[in-house]
């Protein structure tokens, strides 16, 4: 049986705040046929839009843009802003309070595999997770024989 790719997407402003992005995601969260088998996946999946929409609205200081789909493997997180700058991993701020510097960081541990990239004159930036564990069906395999 084949599986339906599915996809949800809203505009987040600066002014809706981190929150309504969590409460959207998490309704949609739990029409996915894994929701009740896989919470720790769940709690990464809200964990990393936080990280990534807050990251939109401050490096960006403006709308997040927040796309799920679920194509029956995995659940990509996109989201896109207008500042142009690709983000890298980098050292905590320490003159901000170590509050600054760790969301990428958090989002590379807890998702299968992050994409970033840049986009209609911003970037976008796109977390996997694979509720069920197992090899990322969107990786290029290596020739055999």
């Amino acid at each position: 049986m084949a599986v339906k790719a599915v996809g949800w997407a809203r505009s987040f402003p600066i002014a809706e705040g981190v929150r309504a992005a969590r409460q959207w995601t998490a309704g949609h969260l739990a029409s996915l046929p894994w929701n009740g088998s896989a919470a720790d996946t769940v709690h990464s999946v809200l964990l990393c839009v936080s990280e990534l929409v807050t990251n939109a609205h401050v490096h960006a200081v403006g709308t997040a843009h927040l796309v799920l789909t679920w194509d029956g493997y995995c659940l990509h997180v996109s989201v896109a802003d207008a500042d142009p700058w690709l983000p890298s991993p980098r050292e905590p701020d320490a003159d901000e309070g170590a509050t600054s510097g760790r969301g990428l960081g958090i989002v590379t541990a807890l998702a299968d595999s992050l994409d970033v990239h840049a986009c209609h004159g911003g970037k976008t930036i796109t977390a996997c997770f694979r509720p069920a564990g197992g090899p990322d069906p969107h990786a290029a395999h290596p020739r055999t024989g």
